[in-house]
C-alpha cells in the first residue's frame, strides 16, 4: 500500500507541475486569451488529460496492466495532478459571476464533448 501512495505521489507532483507549465507556455504564446477571459491553459490542461487517460488506460488494459503500480502512477497519479475540474468549477463559477454566462456555457460544453472524444480517441489509438 505504501509503495502504491508513493507511485501516486510522484506521478501526481509530476502531473502538477506540468500542469503549471501548461499555464506559463500558454501565457507566453497566448497572451490575447487573458484580456478574453477564457481559460485556455485550464482548457488545453483537461483536453490533454482526457486525451492521455484514455490513452494510458487502453494500453494498460491491451497489455494486462490494469492492476499494475504503472496504472497507480500514470492515471491516478499523472492524469490527478495535470487535470483541473475543481479549476474548471470555479473558473465557471467566476465566469458567471462576471455575467458571461454564454461563456461560460461554451467552455463546459466544449471542455465536456472535447473531453469525451479525447478519451475516445486515446483508447482508439491505444489498440
Amino acid at each position: 500500500m505504501l509503495k502504491t501512495i508513493l507511485y501516486i505521489a510522484i506521478g501526481g507532483a509530476i502531473g502538477s507541475v506540468l500542469r503549471y507549465l501548461t499555464t506559463v507556455v500558454v501565457s507566453k504564446f497566448c497572451p490575447e486569451t487573458s484580456g478574453f477571459n477564457f481559460p485556455l491553459a485550464t482548457f488545453i490542461a483537461n483536453f490533454v488529460g482526457c486525451f492521455l487517460i484514455g490513452l494510458f488506460v487502453g494500453i494498460l488494459a491491451k497489455n494486462n496492466l490494469t492492476d499494475s503500480q504503472l496504472k497507480w502512477f500514470l492515471v491516478t497519479g499523472f492524469c490527478g495532478g495535470y487535470t483541473t475540474f475543481s479549476t474548471f468549477g470555479m473558473e465557471n463559477f467566476n465566469l458567471f459571476q462576471s455575467n458571461n454566462s454564454l461563456l461560460a456555457f461554451g467552455y463546459m460544453t466544449l471542455s465536456i464533448l472535447l473531453g469525451l472524444f479525447a478519451v475516445w480517441f486515446g483508447l482508439l489509438l491505444s489498440k
